[in-house]
């Protein structure tokens, strides 16, 4: 597959990274000469200095025969032209965009990405992608991811390990036998930024990370043997009023029409506007590390508080503020997770990764097979997809041992006929399942031969 990349900052370094590890003809684009040498040092890429909306550096990238194109500059704008000229000219058939800027999606104004207008197939809203899978998080207590597979029918989860939890000094497959007839499983554990699959013999100590699919009747019952029995937050505090807050107050307050929620805001304009959205969300405009703001708004009888402003710096301080005054719990929103582990160890209990929650987002659109839902794990290094069982495809018809899947790559869950499977060895694959598979990264291209559809391949 012959991919164009338009940006080669953190997220399109991490999209072509993926794609040649898949052996993937892949051409990176960006008006940077330094961050074109630095990504033409370090991968196997055709590299272009310029701008990915000019045609000629479309075309001087491969463009009239490329498959795809994936456009995640800074600016929505050159991301929009580029998939507008890729269509218009070049005929290229699937089209990314990132979009940051809400304006576009205001009512009315959303129609402009239509196929007889501007024809972008995938649109990525990082700030929305965000503020969604924090909201998703906090509907499960001690959970610091939480992204739903299967129509909804499934969780993936990952939660701290705690002090004499059950489940340690377990491998995963002792730590599963113990979760008993619940339809749950672990699936891998991450410990200091390194993932652990079930093929290794490691087992699982306080403070790992851990991931597990499970059914979402049996979820309350997982995380009180997990030793996670927190009740689910209802007085909420928001740091930052930008894109990601704002959207993270409307969707609580869409879900809850109480005072429950208080939003800090520095900026005095963007208060106010903000103030005038909302019927139920108290604005309070102030500093978040000032501690008289946090007084007001009653810090440290909230269950939780949420730091989505720009500033890393704010985000960091102001939860372990709030976490010193007695809120429960601190979710952080951090772009550089250089040092993760130590807000770990300070008292934060979540930190979000927008980088990753939007490479996450555009990857689900770009394997080789259908992919109704994907998201990666632990930094990239391994990746939960959820698709479906071909009659054409090679799986039909074997058993999970007979497909002899290598070490990093496992079938986790199966939907079938609308109820989850934990499948074992002697598990059938049937047409039209529902598969939820593990994959590590350089595990992918195998996944693709084995679970593609033989007549639809890209």
């Amino acid at each position: 597959m012959k991919v164009i990349i338009c940006g080669a900052g953190q997220v399109g370094t991490s999209i072509a990274k993926q794609l040649t590890l898949e052996d993937n003809d892949v051409t990176v684009i960006d008006q940077s000469q330094k961050l074109i040498e630095k990504i033409n040092n370090s991968l196997d890429v055709t590299a272009l200095v310029g701008y990915a909306s000019h045609p000629d550096i479309l075309e001087e990238a491969g463009a009239e025969d490329a498959d795809m194109i994936v456009a995640v500059t800074q600016s929505d704008e050159i991301n929009m032209v580029a998939c507008q000229v890729a269509h218009s000219i070049f005929k290229i058939k699937k089209k990314i965009a990132r979009i940051r800027s809400q304006s576009y999606f205001t009512k009315g104004i959303e129609k402009m990405f239509s196929p007889d207008d501007m024809p972008i197939d995938v649109i990525i809203s990082p700030e929305v992608e965000v503020a969604r899978a924090i909201f998703d998080r906090l509907h499960i207590p001690g959970s610091i991811e939480s992204i739903s597979f299967a129509d909804n029918k499934a969780k993936l989860i990952s939660v701290k390990i705690l002090d004499k939890t059950i489940v340690i000094n377990k491998t995963i497959d002792e730590a599963n036998q113990i979760l008993g007839d619940l339809k749950a499983q672990i699936i891998a554990f991450n410990r200091e930024q390194d993932l652990y699959d079930k093929s290794s013999k490691l087992e699982i100590c306080s403070s790992d990370e851990v991931y597990l699919l499970c059914d979402n009747d049996d979820l309350k019952e997982l995380m009180g043997i997990l030793g996670h029995e927190e009740k689910e937050a209802s007085k909420i505090r928001i740091v930052g009023g930008g894109r990601v807050g704002s959207y993270l107050a409307q969707k609580l307050e869409e879900e809850n029409n109480t005072n429950n929620v208080k939003l800090i805001e520095r900026d005095t304009v963007c208060a106010n506007k903000i103030a005038e959205k909302f019927e139920h969300t108290l604005v309070v405009n102030g500093d978040a590390l000032d501690q008289e703001i946090l007084r007001e708004v009653n810090i440290s009888s909230s269950d939780a508080i949420i730091a989505v402003s720009n500033d890393d710096e704010v985000n960091i301080l102001s939860a372990l503020l709030a976490k010193k005054f007695g809120c429960k719990k601190a979710v952080s929103l951090v772009n550089s997770v250089s040092f993760a582990p130590l807000f770990s160890s300070l008292g934060i209990d979540v930190i979000v990764n927008p980088r990753e929650i939007t490479i996450s987002s555009i990857l689900r659109y770009i394997r080789n097979f259908k992919v109704r839902n994907a998201h990666s794990i632990c930094e990239s290094q391994a990746e939960i997809i959820e698709t479906d069982a071909f009659e054409s495809s090679y799986s039909i018809g074997k058993t999970i041992k007979d497909l002899s899947l290598p070490n990093g790559l496992y079938i986790s869950m199966i939907m079938r006929d609308g109820e989850l499977i934990i499948p074992c060895d002697k598990t059938e694959i049937v047409a039209n399942d529902r598969l939820i598979i593990m994959s590590r990264m350089e595990r992918l291209k195998q996944a693709e031969k084995i679970f593609s559809d033989k007549f639809k391949y890209f």
